[in-house]
């Protein structure tokens, strides 16, 4: 009897589904949890608030108000299904676009395949047909598993992330395009982005109006949610952790805000309850945790660099610039795309001696673009000095630099520091400093994401610039807030000095000692 009531409550709870996909608007959301028993017969669906999170963002990109989304999410959320499956079959069905045509990738063709299979089985079921079977009927000579097309010109077309060629679309479904075994191999990642870079672009319809969607899991500091961290590619990004951690709280455009409000508080308890999150944890390293469940590829904690140190702000509340003082430091790249990134930094102490960060540029940049983006800060920020390490700035660019800071006005009192010791006993004094005060950074600068990595995967990350940085400054305050005690070699000469010149031979009784 108890099953047979519960049998009732289901077709009840599906009935009920059935009615809001009957109105005229219906949501992803909502379209979501009806069409779940067609592609999972069986299975009790599990819904989360950030299935909705997911939803509305995707409704965004099909109004056109987003046109470039990145989504961070853990595995085993649902991302693949509501983003390469539901979305689109939605957007043909209920949202009334069958003409709309998608190029779904993978970092592997079977995993884009498994996804064309699911949505083609959606669309072909007779609970889809009996809804929107007019406007979305399959052509008989366009219906195979790695591309089929409705009679609307619409398709879905599946294909492996690196080989994203041929055909275009209006809406580039990029899904995990790096695989977790590929993720610490240099020309893998490389492979990965520079496909991203010069092939992804390419392929849209048009560039005004189509779109691409990033979802995948933090695999590498510099994988694709990194590259696009790094730069500007005007993308929104959504980012939603495992466990939430309340200094990274997701702000979005079109008005979303995680709603977790307690550190560690879970994602998603239904599917990935405490006992389950605790035991997977157990078997990953920090550094997976880290990047699959916390959406950056860095132990929470940090190496030689703690993320306690850390004090979160906003740009909004950073101190005016009247009431610091201010000081720079560059780490220069020897060659333009030579693997290293030039670096300028600003910091600001405040009265009480606090450090903020108010200021980086980071890039793989030729000496001409990184000098002018040196004049520009100085020229915004008037630093009282700025540290630079002996003999980088020597290497042929020097007398440029100087001639530029001369036309433009830009006058500030460079420090070089001699490179001495390894980089971890250079960033000992900036390190020492965070430990006492903290360090002050705004969680809504666009380059915060690449900084707190770089800091907490320290030494043991690929990239250091940084850090060198940092150390670099670390070492100018030194000199300008603790000055040596001891006197120039120049300066006036102690009555010792006078005495210990006196000829030994003299009778030089009239002198004054």
């Amino acid at each position: 009897m108890e099953a047979i009531a519960q049998q009732r409550q289901t077709r009840e709870a599906q009935r009920n589904l059935d009615r809001d996909i009957e109105r005229s608007s219906v949501s992803l959301s909502s379209f979501t949890k009806a069409a779940w028993h067609v592609l999972e017969p069986g299975q009790q669906y599990r819904h989360g608030w950030h299935l909705d999170a997911i939803s509305d963002h995707l409704e965004a990109v099909s109004t056109g108000d987003i046109l470039r989304l990145l989504i961070n999410i853990p595995p085993g959320t649902m991302k693949s299904m509501s983003v390469g499956v539901m979305w689109p079959a939605w957007e043909w069905g209920p949202k009334g676009m069958p003409f709309m045509r998608y190029l779904g990738t993978s970092h592997s063709l079977p995993l884009a395949i498994r996804d064309n299979l699911k949505m083609r089985r959606l669309i072909t079921s007779e609970w889809y047909q009996e809804r929107w079977g007019r406007q979305v009927e399959l052509t008989s000579d366009q219906n195979a598993k790695t591309k089929f097309e409705n009679t609307a010109t619409g398709f879905r077309e599946a294909m492996a992330f690196t080989g994203l060629t041929g055909s275009r679309g209006d809406r580039v479904l990029i899904d995990d395009p790096l695989s977790v075994d590929s993720a610490n191999s240099d020309a893998e990642r490389e492979s990965v982005n520079s496909t991203f870079r010069e092939s992804v672009p390419t392929r849209l319809n048009n560039p005004d109006r189509s779109a691409i969607v990033v979802v995948m899991q933090r695999l590498h500091e510099e994988d694709v949610s990194g590259l696009i961290m790094a730069n500007d590619f005007g993308y929104e990004h959504l980012m939603l952790p495992m466990e939430f951690e309340p200094e990274r709280k997701c702000y979005t455009s079109i008005g979303f805000e995680d709603p977790r409000k307690s550190d560690g508080e879970l994602l998603f308890p239904e599917r990935f309850p405490r006992e389950v999150v605790e035991r997977d944890k157990k078997v990953m390293d920090a550094y997976a945790v880290a990047g699959q469940f916390q959406q950056r590829p860095a132990p929470r904690e940090g190496g030689l660099f703690k993320a306690a140190w850390l004090r979160p702000c906003l740009l909004k509340d950073l101190p005016a610039k009247e009431t610091l003082s201010i000081y720079g430091g560059s780490d220069y790249a020897v060659t333009a795309n030579g693997g290293d990134y030039t670096v300028h930094g600003v910091i600001g102490l405040d009265s009480l001696g606090r450090m903020w960060l108010l200021d980086l540029w980071r890039k793989q940049a030729s000496s001409d673009q990184w000098i002018e983006a040196f004049c520009d800060m100085v020229l915004h920020w008037k630093p009282s000095g700025w540290a630079e390490e002996t003999g980088q700035i020597k290497s042929g660019v020097g007398p440029f630099r100087d001639r530029r800071m001369r036309e433009r006005k830009s006058w500030v009192v460079t420090e070089a520091f001699p490179t001495r010791g390894d980089k971890a006993i250079r960033a000992q004094s900036i390190r020492g400093r965070m430990a006492l005060d903290g360090l002050y950074v705004p969680t809504d600068a666009t380059w915060y994401e690449q900084f707190v990595s770089e800091l907490l995967t320290f030494p043991a990350g690929k990239n250091d610039d940084q850090v060198d940085m940092l150390g670099l400054i670390g070492q100018l305050l030194d000199r300008m807030w603790q000055p040596n005690a001891a006197s120039p070699p120049d300066g006036p000469k102690k009555p010792d000095d006078y005495r210990s010149h006196r000829p030994v031979e003299a009778d030089n009784d009239w002198m004054t000692y």
